[in-house]
């Protein structure tokens, strides 16, 4: 409790003091200090200590904040290693082409933003001239996470380079004749170009740290030295309220990835307004990050302000810069000088005697235009100190102006996120300031030009022989397309053999062939392991001590478990990705380890196994990531279904993510009931993704798989049964018929309803008479993507049936489809089957008992799919309406 002054306990009270006399002294002058020179001095004194004594070695917490100043000062910058007129020329075009391309689509409606790379100019092309690595020097070259809204200055400079040409420029967000550039950074529109999708914001920044990670996890595992390669994440202020934004800051902290910059583009403004209207955003990050144990570097004021900070001999300027808020400064830029010296400078006495010494035009080209990151020379600065700091990933926080040069209608406006083009009269004022030669003739107000000095000019031959330098063009996406060999049958026949008398769950089946797979002698240091600390949840703890958990660290203490076999066994090699509780930054590795095919060059084969219910429901945007990046790999629902994982209850009771899998173009859906079908859809997946590739079949593509966790005997694959499972449907047995004029129904199961609907079976033929056939519906989504592509061919005038109605073709009687999934999962295929169709499915919330409660509560158990059968059979007439009463009440339902 407090003491009676109001002073509170400290962790110091707990500690001895061993000199009181000499911490009073220390005390008494920290007072004098105050009452004589005042608290700003001797908080500076106290700040200048705690500076000295880490510089010392003395073990003290560093402040959380600094002064709002440039953390490297003006007589501290190196040397600039370049032209920077030459640079600022060709800054120029690309500042003007940007903004061209964007007026331009404005014809046609088809937006853009402008304001962003207007801000953020100097901060990409100080990295194009000096620092980001391409790809064909050695090694990977650097990787590169573009801010998605300042594509169209990447454009502009790949159009100044020659990548691009005007027509390129005049069909940005026009793709659908494909010559189109695409919007935003998106791989799978503009594979030879981008890299990584960025604009669903605060992916990117996640990414990026588990990116930097993964390059280390290649180079501990000896796959692949990625030593050289950095990565670079363009990042918005405002993108910085994403919770995935900031999620792992720790995780690269702690992992010591000084191979990770993130540079942050503070120019006060979200896509509505000011990013902290009422506080100072530049602030609140520089605390987020250093209490995460990140490296920070402020960039925040240009060489204008160099003269007046030496001027604030009383530090009365720093002060006040710390007490504005960040819309006022905003206004600031917006507002005239008499404003600035009015509400700025006239805040306390020293300062209105600072503004004294000072022009207007000095006090404009400050407030207005002077921000760290519109000078080449000072993010030249912070990217060497970022490149050089060891030990610490570092954050660049640069200031700028949202919309600089595009003139006073556009910088630092709150609308100017949604202002799309400029006037001919705005394009004169922005050619004049940044000295372009283009006449007034050809500033047509209808259509402005695209401008180029020329192929052979020396601002082209400059930016070219700058990136030779560097390793080649950047961004820029290579593919190595090597095709790893298929491992052996072995792994496979122990699956497809089946299990025996033994009951075996279909996760622990899939484990198991995991398991053999990663001892293959050809492929198994590629698999990539991936579970978000749910390990021994799913039966994986046997691969602790073989596979290793990987960090960085190795193991540094003795595990509590370390006389057990299956002990938890860290190492520098490990090759298991353990994430503990977080599913996003398990898809983060996931998406990292399933495009090193083109990021590294090296094919890696990443399984990822969670929760069925964490998975597409809380990641969902994430597998649209890969999806776009074109990641490779298994992506595992584990305790699938909605009945299946007993006590858990509602929120663990996954009953609808292949339904949300369904809509994702590049995931391959499957929902095995049995441990031979996991074989055959593993093996197929490993052929198609990383085998030779065949003409017309998509490789950019991954598998999401469910399993479960309820014991059941495992068949053996019965003969010829391949391809019914990898296309999603074929017969696994046939019902005895009754009689020869026994009323037939055909059962259609996916996963473990396949138990129920074989019990199902049994009692139709021995208490109705019914002759039921059960098929394995092992994709529902990939029947009806095959039937899709039939309908597709008919417009084209081509003859093709679906799979699923020639599968069916003939097939007796009705079709009554039932899984542990909502009903709308096998309803997928209803349109194309040409029986009459019905379904079963576990619709609704999920809920706590035993798997037998709860299936009969969904209506979906063995003795529920008799009277569903009996209802569909007597609506055609082929049994007595009073059967389904009788069945209800046989069975108590």
């Amino acid at each position: 409790m407090p003491d009676p002054v109001g002073k509170l306990p400290s962790e110091l009270d707990q500690l001895p003091d061993r000199d009181t006399e000499e911490t009073a002294e220390w005390a008494a002058s920290l007072d004098a200090v105050t009452e004589h020179a005042g608290p700003h001095r001797a908080a500076y004194l106290m700040r200048r200590t705690l500076q000295h004594a880490g510089t010392a070695g003395v073990p003290v917490p560093e402040l959380l904040e600094s002064d709002y100043v440039n953390t490297i000062p003006t007589a501290a910058e190196p040397a600039f290693d370049g032209d920077l007129e030459m640079e600022s020329r060709i800054t120029a075009w690309n500042r003007w082409n940007a903004a061209a391309m964007v007026t331009r689509g404005a014809r046609y409606g088809v937006g853009g933003h402008i304001a962003t790379f207007a801000s953020a100019a100097w901060l990409y092309e100080t990295g194009f001239n000096h620092f980001f690595r391409g790809k064909e020097g050695d090694g990977s070259g650097d990787q590169l996470y573009i801010q998605g809204h300042a594509s169209p200055g990447i454009y502009a400079r790949a159009f100044l380079d020659g990548r691009l040409t005007e027509t390129d420029l005049d069909h940005f967000r026009q793709e659908s004749g494909g010559q189109g550039l695409p919007s935003y950074p998106h791989p799978r529109r503009l594979p030879w170009l981008w890299e990584f999708p960025t604009v669903s914001m605060g992916l990117g920044p996640l990414s990026a740290i588990y990116q930097a990670r993964f390059n280390r996890y290649l180079t501990n595992r000896s796959i692949k030295d990625t030593s050289a390669s950095h990565v670079w994440a363009f990042l918005g202020d405002g993108e910085m309220d994403e919770p995935e934004s900031t999620a792992a800051l720790a995780l690269a902290a702690r992992e010591r990835l000084d191979n990770l910059t993130f540079v942050i583009n503070c120019n006060l403004q979200r896509l509505d307004g000011p990013v902290r209207a009422n506080f100072r955003v530049v602030q609140e990050l520089e605390a987020q990050f250093r209490g995460a144990g990140w490296n920070v570097v402020k960039t925040l004021w240009g060489s204008a302000w160099d003269e007046v900070f030496a001027l604030d001999t009383t530090g009365a300027l720093v002060r006040r810069l710390r007490q504005v808020p960040d819309a006022q400064f905003q206004t600031y830029a917006t507002r005239d000088v008499a404003y600035i010296r009015e509400h700025f400078f006239g805040a306390e006495p020293a300062l209105v005697e600072l503004a004294k010494l000072l022009s207007d035009a000095k006090i404009a080209e400050c407030f207005f235009t002077s921000r760290g990151g519109h000078e080449a020379r000072k993010v030249y600065a912070a990217y060497r100190a970022a490149l050089s700091h060891e030990g610490a990933p570092t954050v660049i926080l640069a200031q700028t102006v949202k919309g600089y040069t595009l003139g006073a209608g556009f910088e630092s406006r709150n609308a100017n996120h949604q202002m799309k083009k400029l006037s001919g009269e705005q394009f004169r004022t922005m050619r004049d300031l940044l000295e372009l030669p283009i006449p007034d003739a050809k500033l047509d107000e209808s259509l402005v030009p695209y401008g180029h000095p020329g192929a052979d000019s020396p601002e082209v031959r400059y930016l070219q022989e700058r990136r030779a330098a560097l390793g080649g063009p950047a961004p820029a996406r290579r593919l190595h397309a090597v095709a790893l060999p298929q491992p052996s049958e072995k792994p496979f026949q122990a699956v497809t053999k089946g299990s025996g008398k033994q009951s075996v769950a279909t996760t622990m089946a899939f484990v198991r062939l995991m398991k053999d797979l990663m001892r293959d002698k050809e492929t198994g240091k590629r698999w990539v392991p991936i579970v978000p600390d749910e390990a021994r949840t799913f039966g994986m703890e046997a691969l602790f001590p073989s596979a290793g958990i990987y960090s960085p660290l190795g193991q540094t203490y003795d595990p509590v478990d370390r006389d057990q076999i299956m002990y938890y066994k860290e190492a520098k090699d490990g090759q298991i990705l353990n994430e503990g509780i977080t599913e996003a930054g398990s898809m983060a590795d996931f998406i990292a380890a399933a495009t090193s095919y083109a990021t590294h060059g090296e094919t890696m084969i990443p399984f990822y196994i969670f929760y069925s219910m964490f998975g597409w429901q809380r990641t969902g945007d994430q597998m649209w990531q890969l999806a776009d990046q074109m990641g490779k790999g298994f992506i595992v629902g584990a305790t699938a279904g909605r009945t299946t994982l007993t006590g858990e209850g509602l929120q663990h009771a996954d009953g609808h993510s292949h339904l949300i899998a369904a809509t994702n173009p590049a995931s391959l859906n499957y929902d095995p009931a049995f441990a031979y079908e996991i074989a055959v859809i593993v093996k197929e997946g490993l052929r198609r993704m990383y085998g030779e590739p065949v003409p017309g079949e998509d490789q950019d593509v991954f598998y999401y798989l469910t399993v479960y966790n309820e014991p059941m005997p495992q068949p053996a694959m019965p003969e010829g049964v391949e391809e019914g499972i990898i296309k999603g449907l074929y017969r696994f047995k046939e019902g005895t018929p009754a009689a020869s004029d026994a009323p037939a129904i055909q059962l259609l199961a996916s996963g473990t309803a396949i138990h129920w609907v074989l019990e199902a079976q049994e009692l139709l033929a021995a208490d109705w008479g019914v002759t039921a056939d059960v098929w394995s519906a092992t994709s529902w989504s990939e029947l009806r993507r095959d039937a899709m592509e039939a309908d597709e061919a008919l417009l084209r005038g081509e003859e093709k049936v679906p799979y699923v109605t020639r599968a069916l073709e003939g097939a007796p009687g009705p079709v009554l489809a039932v899984s542990d999934w909502m009903r709308q999962v096998p309803d997928q295929i209803s349109q194309w089957v040409e029986q009459d169709y019905s379904s079963l499915g576990t619709d609704g919330f999920g809920l706590s008992d035993t798997r037998e409660a709860a299936r009969r509560h969904f209506g979906v158990d063995a003795r529920s799919v008799v009277v569903a059968a009996l209802a569909q059979l007597a609506r055609r007439g082929e049994v007595k309406p009073a059967l389904i009463a009788e069945a209800r009440e046989r069975y108590g339902l």
